[in-house]
This record gives structure tokens, sequence and C-alpha cells, in this order.
């Protein structure tokens, strides 16, 4: 599990940190591809590479891709005023062979039935590795090359074992092909760069940070700044050919208090831009830091939760959580014919599976939605394949799955979905996902159709879940097939007309099937969650769209509380010794 101090997601038990960021390229359309140095060394290593290899060994080569990814990051903290990292910009190069033997119908990848259970396919023979900076034809293609050397290597001993399992095990239900036949793209797009003063935004990191000396009760806080950019390069002997880039621009901020009972309690919020100047000015980033300041000093003096089991109100962005847990990773297609996997929804295609005034679709081709950018846009994924839209449920309906270049039964190739990190393998992967309602409400009556539904399960109180900091799921058949979600901001409204009360130290928690077939009603307010969801082939950025839900039963748990109490003594800062923020305390009288 990569579980960080951001919001997260854990999907498939690995982490989903969600964190606002998104890309735009605006007026992109696609183009042949350009002459590029780096393009051209790889293009050529794989012509020379595939027209051997495919004569070579005992199981010629296939298929032969190679991903190429260029990042430039940069990075910079800091905590009460004080920098507390500032790295000089980072550049890197990663390198991805994906080598397959044998045919589309059983090459290496093939699932040999001795994993782990959690889902994870076989490898095509990717390795991965840093290659040279700079743009040097040569040492590219012998960078290459070794790589290329290794994979098929190792996939001719992969497809041995595939070989040996398939004569000692049972017959797979599902028996689609390993992989699928795609039409060649050719895709090239002006590369991004870097445009922004470190200097200044040093001082108003640092700035940003000083504002939570005025909040003694948190203890550990922190403002962060990152800038990314990622120049991709994609060839293989399909005939694809594919440059891109991408920016993002971010600042965000978490704080950490401690009850008086010992609970942890922390906050999280973030902004963020896909060109420089699009990024808020100082004065609305200062008011997301008070933001998180002020709600973390109310929740630590909030008081416990209980364990309830009741209905609830999931706000809008907190929805959009719900869905991506509770369903979309469920609906990424390699699951379907992974028989170590739960395959929740595999069996249920053409049926009911959710009220019948929900849509569910998944869109990576929409850039933005109500003038929000959306993070999980691209143009093609990383198997080279066009983004497509894609309707996974149509009014309460299951239609389809999420897929990559790994067919399954009845969907026999790729809807643009195949996706990774640099340093992974693509899967199935949700980009933009979106929840639609035929019964919406505003969200006023919504609230006033929870506290009718509570005074109708003779409930003193229902829940609203105004945020969720991420959560996880399990999908494999070693594991419960349940999902729990850790929200942030939790009230409870009174069925007799008290004011609301908030509370803390509850996590949602429950299984799938269960949780869709509650949703009462929506509201008519849709909201945005943006973020990284971590999984099997690495973090990828997503988004999850949803109007505020009205579910007729949720549960919730308590979560683990630490024994510690607060700091025995206060901040310096607060400390009666102490005269001014910036002067050393008064020494204690001998």
């Amino acid at each position: 599990m990569k579980l960080t101090t951001l919001r997260r997601l854990a999907c498939t038990a690995l982490a989903c940190s969600f964190i606002t960021l998104s890309l735009s390229t605006p007026g992109s359309k696609a183009a042949p591809a350009e002459k590029d140095s780096i393009l051209d060394a790889m293009q050529f290593e794989l012509d020379r590479s595939f027209e051997k290899l495919k004569k070579t060994g005992e199981v010629p080569v296939y298929y032969l891709g190679y991903r190429l990814y260029d990042v430039n990051s940069l990075y910079i903290s800091a905590e009460y005023g004080a920098l507390t990292r500032d790295a000089e910009p980072d550049h890197e190069r990663l390198l991805n062979v994906d080598l397959r033997v044998g045919s589309a119908k059983v090459d290496n990848t093939h699932r040999r039935g001795d994993g782990d259970g959690f889902g994870f396919r076989g490898s095509s023979g990717s390795a991965r590795m840093y290659v040279p900076l700079e743009d040097n034809s040569l040492a590219l293609r012998h960078a290459i090359w070794l790589e290329t050397d290794e994979a098929f290597k190792s996939a001719e001993q992969q497809y041995a074992r595939v070989q040996a399992n398939k004569e000692v095990n049972v017959s797979e239900e599902d028996s689609s092909d390993d992989f699928s036949h795609e039409t060649a793209q050719s895709f090239s797009t002006e590369p991004k760069t870097f445009d922004l003063d470190r200097a200044k935004w040093q001082e108003i990191v640092k700035r940003l940070s000083a504002i939570y000396k005025d909040y003694p009760d948190i203890y550990s806080s922190s403002v962060i700044f990152t800038a990314k950019l990622t120049n991709r390069y994609l060839v293989n002997s399909d005939g694809t050919k594919i440059k891109d880039s991408r920016t993002d621009y971010r600042m965000y901020t978490m704080a950490q208090a401690r009850a008086e009972d010992g609970m942890d309690l922390w906050l999280y919020d973030d902004v963020s831009a896909v060109r420089l100047d699009e990024m808020p000015g100082e004065d609305k980033l200062a008011a997301v830091v008070k933001g998180v300041a002020e709600n973390l000093e109310k929740l630590r003096k909030a008081p416990k939760a209980e364990p309830y089991v009741g209905p609830a109100i999931l706000r809008s962005k907190a929805a959009g959580v719900f869905f991506h847990e509770v369903f979309g990773h469920r609906m990424e297609g390699h699951r379907q014919k992974d028989e170590k996997e739960g395959r929740t929804f595999t069996k249920q295609m053409g049926r009911k599976v959710m009220p019948d005034f929900i849509s569910v679709l998944d869109d990576p081709t929409l850039e933005t939605l109500h003038d929000i950018h959306l993070n999980g846009y691209y143009q093609f994924d990383d198997e080279g394949v066009p983004a497509q839209k894609v309707t996974l449920v149509d009014k309460g309906v299951l239609k389809s799955f999420l897929m990559s270049r790994s067919p399954v039964q009845g969907f026999p190739n790729s809807n643009g979905h195949g996706r990774c990190d640099p340093r992974s393998n693509p899967v199935a992967r949700m980009g933009n996902l979106m929840v639609r309602s035929e019964k919406e409400v505003p969200y006023d009556q919504l609230r006033a159709m929870l506290i009718e539904e509570v005074k109708k399960q003779k409930k003193q109180y229902g829940l609203v879940f105004d945020d969720i900091a991420g959560g996880f799921t399990f999908t494999s058949t070693r594991m419960p097939q349940v999902y729990s979600l850790q929200p942030l901001i939790v009230t409870k409204v009174f069925a007799d007309g008290r004011p609301d009360e908030l509370v803390r130290g509850v996590k949602i928690v429950g299984t799938p099937l269960t949780a869709l077939e509650k949703i009462v009603c929506t509201a008519d307010d849709d909201g945005t969650f943006n973020g990284i969801c971590g999984a099997e082939s690495g973090s990828v950025p997503v988004s999850a769209s949803s109007p505020s839900l009205l579910v007729g039963t949720i549960e919730v748990e308590l979560k683990d509380k630490r024994l510690d109490k607060p700091p025995v003594l206060p901040p310096p800062l607060h400390d009666k010794g102490t005269t001014k923020a910036d002067e050393s305390p008064t020494p204690p009288k001998s």
C-alpha cells in the first residue's frame, strides 16, 4: 500500500491519492507525427529489433512497443514559515519495452494461475530503466537495444511457464485472446515548457505555511508547491507513433491535530492549474490554508461519532469518490477474466445493477466540466489507442466495461482506457468517471428527504458527508469484497430539528451491490473531485464527478485511535515566554 499524507484512495489494496491536477491543450488536433530525434531513434531500433526477433527463438515476437517518458519536476515545501525542501528541478527519462511472444491468442502475458490473487496480470516483458537525458540517438538506441534483449529473454521464459501451466490447470472460464488488434495512430503536439519564477514560489510557500502559526493546537502542517512536465513518446510494431506533452501545477496543504482523547485528525485541500497563469493569487491560496486550519480546529473540539447504520447524504465530491471506489474499479476490463478477482459485475451485463434513474459513463475525451478542468482528460492512452467515451450504465442497466488491449468475453477491443505511470505496464483504468441522474431535486429538498427518511427508519439522526479524503476497495477473492472510505467532514442532522452537529472519527464501510441499490435520490449540484489513483499499473490522473446522493442505508464504523495525549508543552511561539513570532523565547529563570 502506497499511502501518503495526501488525499488518498486505496484501490484494489493499493493507494489512490485524489489530488487536484489537470491538463489542457486548447486547439490541439491530431496531426502526423513530425521528425523528432527521440521518436526517430525509437522507431529505428523498433524496426531493427522487430524484423529480426520475429524470426528468432523458439517463440518469435509478434508485437513490440516502446514507451519513453521524459519527466521534469519541481518540489517546494515549507512548514511554519521555513522551507523544508527545495530540491533542484529533477529530470529523468524512463523507458518501457512492451514485448510479446507467441500470438495474440496466447502470449507471455497470459495469467498463469500462480499469481498473488490481487488482480495482477502477467508482464509483457516490459523493462523499466533510466535512459540518457540528452538527445543522443546512438546512446538512446543502445539503451533500447539492451532492454529489448532483456525483455525478449524474459518473455521466452514467461511463455514457457504459460504453456506448462495450461497443461496442468483447469480450463479458464474466459478464453478471450491476450491482446487485441488496433488501428495504427499518428499524433504529435508541440512540447510544453516550464515557465515559473522559482524564487517567487519559494517565498509564497513560506508565507502560506506561516499562517499555521496562528493555530496553536495544530501540531503539524505543511504547504507544498509542485510543477511537473511530462513529454511522452510511443511507437509500436502496429505502426503507431505518438508524441504528446502534459504540464501540471499545484499547491496543496495538510494539517494535523490531536483531540483530547488521543484521536489523530487531519485535513487537506489543494488547488491546481494546467498553466501557471491560471493558478489563483496568493490571497485565494491563503484562504485555502486558513480554511483547512479553521475546520481542523472545529473538528478537534467536535464529539466523537458512534457506529451507525442509516440514511445519509454524500455531498457531490464525496459521492464521486464513492462511485470511484464502489463501482469504478469493478468496471476495469482485466478484472473480468481474472479468476482470482471477485468479478462482482462480470455476469451482470444487460442487467439492472443500480436504480433506473442513474447512468454512469467514463469520458477521458472531455477536457472540462462546468468550467473545471478534468484530471482524467487525455487524447491517447498508454497503448496508443484513442481515448473514447464509454457508457458503463444506462438507466441502471450495465452496458460495458473499461477496456485496454486485453480482451474479455464480449469485448474484443480496447476503448482507449489502457493506462499506466512511467514505471508500470498498462491495464484498464478509469479516466473521467461521471454519474448522471434523472431524479434530481434542489439540495435543500434532498436534505428534507434525508430527515423524512430518518423519521421513517425511527433513527435520531442522519449523516451528511461533505468531503472524503479517499479510501480503498478490495476486488480479489482472497479478500472480502468490501470498500472503506475515509470522510473528513461529517455532520449529524437531527430528526427533531436540533442544530447540526459536527462529529469525528468514523469511516464508511460496506459492500458494492448493497451500497448501489440503496441510492434514493440525487441533488442538482454536480461536483468534481480531481486526483491521482493508484493500482497495479501505478498512479494515473483521474476525476470523479457526481451529484449529491441520498442513500437509504449507509454504515460507518469507528476509526482507530492512538492513546497518546496532545503534546505536553505548547508550541514555542505560544509559550508564555515567547514575545514575538521571530524572536527567541525568554530563557527560564534559574
